[in-house]
């Protein structure tokens, strides 16, 4: 049964335990104090790039990249997912949305038939008039080579939109091989009010934590007020400590959340929040940094870079905009709301759906080093984004040509290269390589 969350960990009965995504209503004390400091606060321009409207000094010259398939015999339906385990093997998982788990040589370009690593089909629900459910989140432990575990977010057969965040474990004996379908530990159940906006990302970080994005649970204008409520889960990206557990919860809070000794009307969980449906996030491994991509509403598309405690906007603001089509008064630029480092407008041109990449840190391209790549399912397009490296100001953002199918997902191998995948064409993984 998915039932009420009891803040103060006392109530509750499992192992497992379940979300209600109603929550509290009520506003504490805490956030009257702070929306009185936000009525106070001075202008405040925002630092965002309109990428239709760019600066002079932003470099747009198109990127002397290619993008050819990576391997061009392998088809896999729906390749949502693209990873290395961390483990030294060479080898590279490939998640279907449909629920299967698929492992090839990354070294073999003349692959056409991948290894089933893990079947969880049977408990996955995938429709294509519902896509933004199914299989959607695959993250190796750090200590993967050791211990076997790795973590998934899905969305559960067993009832209506139902996302489920689950470790699992390689079958004994088979030298990390095969994953176990039986091995499963449910973490933490959501109930989506809706079955988009599901959000699915999850990654362990620099830390060791592991982060997991979650969208304001779906239809439009965030019609539950998630993302601004932090009685909520829904409309932010959580940080738990999966090697540990606490009271009765089968993970730990870190202590330095930022939400941690905030009283009993929030989840302090929350490492993020003011997100709408984060479609690919993604750790830079030598800077630390979290990059997500956050798929706007009626207008604007953007990618940030998230900060613990940061407060992203939605739905007083849509990238760097004021966002008034659900009735309120929406809210101008503040301190307190982060921008976007970059947006862009819905056009065909530009394109209507941002999908989050990678940082660029393999060998085989060496231009590309340090660039964010990412593009838009709609518009099919491609771009790689630079930043400095010290200011975070953004220097460069290049399209890179191609045919300009729809970019379902990015991922990357152990070894530093960035793969973009299409559901097209029975599911196609392509890469970047210098023209």
């Amino acid at each position: 049964m998915i039932s009420q969350r009891n803040h103060g960990f006392s109530c509750r009965r499992a192992a497992v335990w379940s979300i209600l995504t109603g929550g509290l209503i009520a506003a504490t004390a805490g956030f009257v104090g702070l929306e009185r400091a936000h009525a106070q606060e001075k202008k405040f321009v925002s630092p965002t790039i309109n990428l239709a409207t760019p600066p002079e000094s932003l470099d747009t010259s198109p990127m002397p990249i290619e993008v050819v398939r990576a391997y061009p015999n392998l088809n896999i339906s729906r390749p949502i997912v693209i990873t290395g385990a961390g483990d030294g093997s060479g080898r590279l998982f490939v998640a279907s949305q449909t629920g299967k788990i698929f492992v090839i040589d990354e070294s073999n370009e003349q692959v056409d038939e991948p290894e089933l690593f893990i079947d969880l089909s049977d408990r996955v629900i995938y429709k294509d008039r519902e896509n933004e459910e199914g299989f959607l989140g695959l993250a190796f432990h750090p200590r993967f080579s050791e211990n076997g575990k790795f973590y998934t977010y899905y969305t559960t057969s067993d009832r209506p939109h139902v996302s489920v965040l689950s470790e699992f474990r390689t079958v004994d004996g088979s030298q990390n091989r095969f994953g176990d379908p039986n091995s499963e530990r449910e973490l933490m159940r959501i109930q989506q009010p809706f079955w988009n906006h599901n959000g699915g990302t999850v990654a362990f970080g620099p830390d060791g934590y592991l982060y997991v994005a979650l969208g304001d649970g779906g239809k439009g204008n965030d019609p539950l007020k998630s993302g601004q409520d932090l009685s909520k889960v829904l409309g932010s990206i959580l940080r738990i400590n999966i090697d540990q557990k606490q009271d009765d919860l089968p993970y730990a809070i870190p202590n330095d959340n930022p939400l941690v000794g905030r009283g009993r009307g929030v989840w302090p969980e929350i490492y993020a929040w003011g997100i709408r449906n984060i479609w690919r996030m993604s750790f830079d491994e030598p800077t630390g940094r979290l990059w997500a991509a956050d798929v706007g509403q009626n207008d604007w598309e953007e990618v940030n870079l998230i900060r613990k405690g940061g407060n992203y906007g939605w739905s007083l603001r849509e990238a760097s905009h004021s966002f008034t089509l659900d009735g309120s008064k929406g809210s101008e630029a503040k301190p307190s709301l982060i921008d976007p480092l970059i947006e862009y407008p819905h056009t065909d041109d530009w394109g209507k759906s941002v999908t989050g990449g990678m940082v660029y840190r393999g060998e085989a391209t060496p231009q590309l080093d340090g660039y964010y790549l990412y593009g838009d399912y709609v518009s099919g397009r491609l771009w790689a984004m630079k930043i400095d490296d010290k200011t975070e100001e953004v220097l460069e953002n290049r399209p890179i040509a191609w045919q300009q199918l729809p970019v379902f997902t990015f991922g990357q191998t152990d070894t530093g290269e960035v793969l973009m995948s299409t559901m097209m064409g029975g599911g196609q993984i392509y890469r970047f390589v210098a023209k």
